[in-house]
Formats: C-alpha cells, structure tokens, sequence
C-alpha cells in the first residue's frame, strides 16, 4: 500500500513539478460542514413574514449624510441622536455619518416614488455606543413603511399582530404602548408576551410578563412634505426591529456578544435551524 501510495505521489509531481502534493493518506470522510448564522436565520424568516403581505425588501448604502438618516425624518438639529456619543460621523466631513437607522432607505424611496410604497429594509446599523451584554455599536435592523391613501392604525396593528404570531406562535400576546419618534405621530412601542415564562413574570421580563419587540406609529405629516408626497392624499405607518433583540427572545440568548465572537461552539447551535 505505502509502495503505491510513493507511486501516485511521484505521478503527481513528475504531472507539475510545482504543485503542493495532494495528501493521498487524508480520510475520505467528508469534512465538517459548518452552519448559518442566528442574525441570518431571524434576517430571513422576518423578511418571509413580511414577503407574505405585500413587502418588497430594498437595502441600500450603510455611509450616509445627514439629511437622509436625520433632517429629513424630523429629527431637530439639537437632537441627542445626533451627538457624537450616538453617531459615527467621518472626520473629514461632518455631513457624512455611519447610518444610524435603516430610515435612511426609506427617505431615498420616498424621494423619488409616488405611493403606493410598501417595503421592509433589512441593514447594519451604526451607534457609538458602549458594548455590554444588552447593547454593541454595530446591529442589524427591519424597518417598514407603508403609504398609500387611507391607511390607518389599524392597519398597522392587524400587520404587526401577524408578524408577532408567524415569528413567536399563535398563543404570543401583544399591546401596545404610547410613545414618541420624531418622524411618526402617534407613536407607540409593542410589546409581546415574554417567552421565557409565558407572561408569568421572571427576572428577564423584570417580572412584568412583557418584552419589548419594536418601535412603530404613522407617518408625520411633515416627514411627507420633506419628501414631496402629498399629507393629504396619502397617510402611512412604519416601524422598526432589531434583528438582534428578536434573535435573542427567540432563542433565549442573554449576551448580545455572543452574536459577534464567532465562537464555534454556540454557532453550531445553529446547524439545524
């Protein structure tokens, strides 16, 4: 066997001299096959959910300037978001910044198409924030928009009623509570029965049965002006997810770092899913 092992090795040599020698002794057994990532895994079944009820999915760049990630959204110019402690900005132009939110891509749609819109933007995000077990400076995001005439709350609310059934499960509880954006009035923040204890109370959920999933609301009017599309003919709702929170309540991961350590061991987790 060794003899004839010699004889391939020389056949393949004498073949190109230069070539690495194939390693004829190597196990046949295929080698181990690696997996997706959970970010990915989430990324896709929330752009299925949203597929299934008239979403298109649009990304776009994650380098912006100002008007598109803040003044065209509402945002004030003394707005905290825009302070340094918040926002990557380049240094050789202050007007240039890492997109803070995938909003941005709903400004450039806007911009240039007449409603009917009805999209989701899938994208890396960028917050000069400190890294903790709860937050990173870099995450991913799903915002929505929907604008066409006579869109209304309900609206919105029957179409995040469905996602938080097809992600968590029919039996998942959702409310909704009174919140502010600058770029949507009213405003609310929506809630989903905390998965790890059913509703029951436990030290994740702080014991209130409640995790919070998502940011939502419709659209100001003068998000619409700034864009050039009509607040009188035409309402509409968006709403924004983080791809990481989700993920976590999913799959009941408690260290958002995990995410990004790219440690083997937890992502093998994943083979399956």
């Amino acid at each position: 066997m060794l003899n004839r092992i010699d004889e391939e090795k020389k056949r393949i040599k004498n073949i190109n001299p230069d070539r690495n020698l194939t390693d004829l002794t190597r196990t046949a057994s295929p080698v181990e096959i690696g997996s997706r990532h959970p970010i990915s895994i989430v990324k896709e079944q929330i752009i299925n959910i949203f597929s299934k009820i008239g979403y298109n999915v649009i990304e776009d760049r994650e380098i912006e300037d100002d008007w598109h990630v803040f003044s065209a959204l509402n945002f004030p110019e003394e707005h905290p978001a825009k302070d340094m402690q918040d926002t990557f900005f380049l240094q050789h132009n202050p007007d240039i910044l890492l997109r803070t939110h995938t909003s941005s891509i709903q400004v450039r749609v806007m911009e240039k198409t007449q409603p009917p819109i009805r999209m989701i933007n899938p994208g890396r995000v960028f917050r000069n924030e400190a890294i903790s077990a709860r937050a990173h400076c870099i995450f991913h995001q799903v915002e929505g928009l929907y604008v066409d005439t006579d869109v209304s709350f309900m609206d919105l609310k029957q179409n995040l009623y469905f996602f938080s059934k097809e992600m968590f499960g029919k039996n998942t509880q959702v409310r909704f509570r009174p919140s502010f954006f600058p770029f949507t009035e009213p405003s609310a923040e929506m809630d989903i029965s905390c998965t790890l204890c059913g509703g029951k109370g436990c030290n994740v959920c702080k014991h209130t049965g409640w995790l919070e999933i998502l940011g939502c609301g419709m659209v100001d009017p003068q998000v619409f002006k700034n864009n050039n599309i009509n607040p009188d003919e035409y309402t509409g709702f968006a709403f924004g997810m983080g791809i990481e929170r989700i993920a976590m309540l999913k799959y009941k991961i408690t260290d958002i770092r995990m995410f990004f350590e790219n440690d083997i061991r937890f992502l093998k987790q994943f083979v399956l899913a």
